[in-house]
């Protein structure tokens, strides 16, 4: 029997309740050397809806897996009517208060790096440099038989060639670029073949099931161990990917912060959650500790 992904995490009985207080979120920038740990609530501001919040796709979607995706013809079809859509919502989504925040501090020098569940590329479009993608981008496409890659800009086009006319109106988006449409909705849509051996394509990105590359994980891990601390942004941490590295820092006894307004599996490590909005909340440190946010702020 296939075991399916961890999708959820039920909070134990008397795990300590979240602060309305961000100061030690200050005190840590204000001793530098922070690396952030940031997930899908961080984009939730930008449009993109996370997994497990209020309202979380995860709700109504669940997501591909790549079991399913590289073992069915129509599992496929299905992904990329569904990414093919989501794509024109998800590719114009903007960085919005919290990736400009996070960009400004590390241009004030207060972060050790940046690592991202993210497949978005809102962080690098904040202007962060140097940000690992945990979980790959949707900017990249894959072909699973000959490994060439190719810009998701122009795999879109190849699509939109292939299937001229398809408008469907989606019910929703989801975290990793998907519309929610129904298999009426996705019909006979035709799926386009690597250009270079006409092997199967995938977008570049880590789908539930697969495992994080062992070299990204190599890195993350160095950068965990050079950091002073942990600072976790609008992630549950439900997944081993990133839950793994919060342990890891506790462990070294480096402090964990978390600010996220739901509890998180890493809650038990943290010196503290933050539960408030992260806009507002790293707009408002960022004030704190005088930094500006720079011509972000008036777009």
């Amino acid at each position: 029997m296939r075991m399916r992904p961890t999708l959820s995490w039920t909070p134990p009985v008397g795990l300590r309740p979240g602060t309305t207080d961000p100061e030690p979120v200050a005190d840590a920038l204000r001793d530098g050397g922070v690396l952030v740990l940031s997930g899908a609530g961080l984009s939730t501001e930008s449009g993109i809806p996370d997994y497990r919040g209020k309202g979380g796709s995860l709700s109504r979607h669940t997501p591909m897996t790549y079991q399913d995706f590289t073992g069915s013809a129509q599992a496929r079809r299905r992904y990329w009517a569904r990414s093919h859509l989501g794509w024109r919502t998800f590719g114009r989504a903007r960085p919005n208060a919290g990736h400009r925040a996070v960009a400004a501090f590390g241009r004030r020098g207060l972060l050790s790096g940046v690592i991202t569940q993210n497949v978005d590329g809102l962080h690098q479009a904040a202007g962060s440099e140097g940000v690992v993608e945990l979980h790959g981008s949707l900017e990249r496409v894959v072909c699973l038989s000959c490994g060439t890659f190719e810009s998701r800009h122009a795999v879109a086009r190849r699509l939109a060639d292939a299937n001229p006319g398809f408008e469907p109106v989606a019910a929703g988006l989801n975290p990793d670029g998907d519309a929610d449409l129904t298999d009426g909705q996705v019909g006979d849509f035709h799926v386009v073949a690597c250009a270079r051996c006409a092997g199967v394509l995938k977008p570049d990105v880590v789908f539930f099931g697969e495992s994080v590359p062992p070299q990204r994980v190599v890195r993350c891990r160095e950068m965990v161990e050079e950091a002073r601390s942990l600072l976790v942004l609008g992630s549950s941490l439900t997944v081993m990917s990133g839950l793994r590295f919060v342990r890891q820092a506790a462990r070294a006894g480096k402090p964990v912060l978390i600010v996220n307004h739901d509890p998180t599996r890493g809650d038990e490590h943290a010196l503290a959650r933050v539960a408030l909005p992260l806009g507002p909340t790293l707009t408002a440190l960022a004030d704190r500790l005088d930094i500006p946010l720079g011509d972000w702020a008036a777009t």
